[in-house]
């Protein structure tokens, strides 16, 4: 898969955006929309999750958030090179950028960056949602630490399922549902065999059964998933389009 870090290196030349009117728009999308983006460093060693805060396309510069701690904030003003990830409309988008520096924004320490000179779209079939089986439910086992430094998990059930992530349901609404929050080591039990990946959260939706009891709907995207894992995960999405058919032409 094309990580943030070295995707200049991978022919995506059908995919580039170079009009600078367009990459403006674009990164003024990615912002309005407060779209969580990771900022990838020391080319690949550190990654934090940022946002863009504003554009200011008379000095063709943009401005970032800043990691929660010094040192990463440091190890930032220090690389040459930031590069950046992020999805927009279920389109994953790519970018880099140089020379990061401090600056203030509405009173609080922001990075500045040079606009980029181009960025990368790529929307693939494999990024669109299917919803998986109520009559075979997937589980996913998600580990976590408690404050108190117990470690546990909670067993998740999916309720859609992409290349480029799932949505789970936390019926006990035990997980911190907190944006760009990243839980290692998941389990996701597919039926061709179990994947482990690392899940980080983008979305969360608050719902309300007929019972009245409240869940949560977590919407993740996969961080650096193997090749392995995507195979599964597509593996799993052909047979389940090829049920759907099925189904609607009468022949499942």
């Amino acid at each position: 898969m094309t990580l943030a870090s070295n995707y200049e290196e991978t022919d995506l030349s059908q995919f580039r955006v170079s009009s600078r009117r367009e990459v403006i728009a674009l990164m003024r999308a990615i912002s309005d929309r407060n779209q969580l983006v990771r900022m990838v460093i020391n080319q690949g060693a550190d990654t934090i999750v940022t946002s863009i805060l504003d554009i200011d396309d008379t000095n063709d510069t943009m401005l970032l958030d800043c990691a929660p701690t010094a040192t990463m904030n440091q190890r930032v003003l220090e690389s040459e090179k930031v590069s950046f990830e992020t999805v927009l409309d279920n389109i994953r988008i790519l970018f880099s950028s140089t020379q990061p520096e401090s600056c203030i924004y509405e009173n609080l320490p922001a990075f500045v960056v040079p606009l980029p000179e181009f960025a990368i779209r790529i929307q693939r079939r494999e990024f669109y949602r299917v919803p998986t089986p109520l009559t075979s439910p997937v589980l996913c086992t998600v580990p976590f630490r408690t404050e108190d430094g117990q470690q546990l998990s909670v067993v998740t059930t999916l309720h859609n399922i992409s290349g480029g992530g799932i949505s789970m349901t936390d019926e006990k609404k035990l997980l911190d549902s907190t944006f760009g929050r990243i839980y290692d080591n998941c389990r996701i039990d597919l039926p061709g065999g179990s994947v482990t990946v690392a899940l980080q959260i983008r979305n969360l939706l608050e719902l309300t059964l007929t019972n009245g009891k409240g869940i949560n709907r977590l919407g993740c995207a996969f961080v650096d998933p193997s090749n392995g894992t995507l195979a599964a995960v597509q593996k799993y999405i052909t047979k389940l389009e090829r049920d759907r058919n099925a189904k609607a032409t009468g022949l499942g």
